[in-house]
């Protein structure tokens, strides 16, 4: 009797598995993943706060656009960490099917994440200088997201206030305008040194921007060859450091991201150190508030000084293995070649774009974005050298960075804290 109800048990659970499968084939037609009337999700994790309310604007007119197709953006930056919260989405198996990728190194960690984009119809129409960071062996793996430039973010009318007539090129005349500016009872500089990527990423990049060949002596620091301590550039922009410093609010260690540029809109300090990306967060705060974009000085030698920072923040990409390599390569050829994506990268976004085939106005960049584009058709620019550092840099140098401001180690020590963690973050 048992083994006449054991073949009898498992015909019916064959035939009602049979059953389960049927519906769940119909039932998947209708997932994510799409059939012929079903709504296929297109997962987008991006780094970008400051666009993350224009990217949820662009999703209704996209999905208008696109019947059948959701877009799932999900933001993480500022003060989160990026890159830890995309290597848990792929731990996790919740793999994106777009994300961003700032190239150079960050290309290499993902490389064999990414889909090759060499031939999508924009390609022909990306700007050299931003085809670089993200082209490897001949091909393109990444769209550029745009181009941006940062600096000393200053409020004009507090200059006027403070009586600075002429803006500061070298590192005596920003001292000597944040002198003027403590004079009037205005906080010079307001400084978000709680973020990482504020000191590690853009403070640190100066020196070795100013490099007499910034790739050959961070090739020098990955050989083995090249020194910090003792360099005389690095030495210079220490003054720089130390001016902000000087001239900044109480506890800089516990302003993110926010509270300093916050703290800038509503006119509490003259001057904070960040890009043109930062527009949009202004804007929404104040409007009205007259700025501009200075070099960060680290000498008294103007012609050299006189350059803006400028590069590509980050690219676009495909997960190659996506089962929406489609649809999503779709989206970023829509992003950058129809009037509803390139009226949101220039008027919504306010990017400077990087494109050849879409016109890079001032009256829609802001302010800041008419400095980088002037500072960058005059040539007067430094290179983006932080893409390069070793992974894990940003962290472990900012956190290094971060204990000088405490106080807890001098100059010396930190060069050397700096030189050590290159050595051992490049071999691993």
């Amino acid at each position: 009797m048992k083994k006449k109800y054991g073949k009898l048990a498992l015909v019916m659970v064959l035939a009602f598995s049979a059953l389960l499968a049927g519906c769940g084939s119909k039932e998947e037609s209708k997932g994510a993943d799409g059939g012929q009337n079903g709504t296929k999700t297109l997962k987008i994790f991006q780094f970008k706060v400051e666009i993350a309310e224009a990217l949820n604007k662009m999703k209704a007119e996209y999905e208008a656009e696109h019947p059948g197709i959701k877009l799932d953006i999900q933001t993480v930056g500022g003060g989160s960490d990026y890159g830890a919260a995309l290597k848990a989405k792929f731990a996790s198996g919740e793999e994106p099917d777009i994300f961003n990728v700032s190239g150079y190194r960050d290309l290499n960690t993902w490389f064999e994440k990414v889909e090759d984009l060499s031939d999508q119809p924009w390609v022909k129409d990306v700007m050299d200088v931003a085809k670089e960071p993200m082209t490897k062996d001949g091909k393109l793996y990444g769209q550029p997201m745009a181009i941006e430039g940062y600096g000393l973010i200053y409020n004009k009318d507090l200059f006027e206030k403070a009586g600075i007539t002429e803006l500061p090129k070298t590192l005596s005349e920003l001292e000597a305008a944040a002198q003027k500016l403590q004079a009037a009872g205005i906080t010079p500089f307001v400084n978000g040194y709680q973020e990482n990527w504020i000191l590690a990423n853009h403070l640190l990049n100066i020196p070795f921007a100013h490099q007499e060949d910034p790739d050959a002596f961070v090739k020098s620091l990955n050989d083995g060859t090249g020194k910090i301590v003792g360099n005389p550039v690095f030495d210079e922009w220490m003054r720089l450091f130390d001016l902000t410093l000087k001239y900044g609010q109480k506890n800089p260690l516990t302003t993110d991201y926010n509270t300093e540029i916050t703290t800038f809109a509503s006119g509490e300090a003259a001057m904070t150190q960040n890009g043109n990306w930062t527009q949009v967060q202004i804007d929404g705060i104040s409007p009205d508030l007259n700025i501009g974009l200075l070099p960060m000085p680290i000498n008294d030698n103007a012609e050299q000084n006189d350059k803006l920072p400028v590069g590509v923040p980050n690219n676009w990409v495909v997960n190659k293995d996506s089962q929406m390599k489609p649809e999503a390569k779709e989206f970023l050829n829509w992003l950058v070649t129809s009037e509803t994506g390139k009226k949101y990268i220039t008027e919504e976004f306010k990017f400077i774009p990087a494109f050849k085939t879409i016109e890079a106005k001032s009256e829609l960049t802001g302010d800041l974005g008419a400095d980088v584009l002037k500072y960058s058709q005059e040539g007067k620019t430094l290179s983006w050298e932080f893409n390069k550092f070793p992974d894990g840099g940003m962290n472990e140098f900012g956190s290094q960075m971060q204990g000088y401001v405490a106080g807890n180690v001098n100059k010396d020590q930190l060069f050397e804290a700096l030189e050590q963690s290159w050595a051992s973050l490049k071999a691993k």
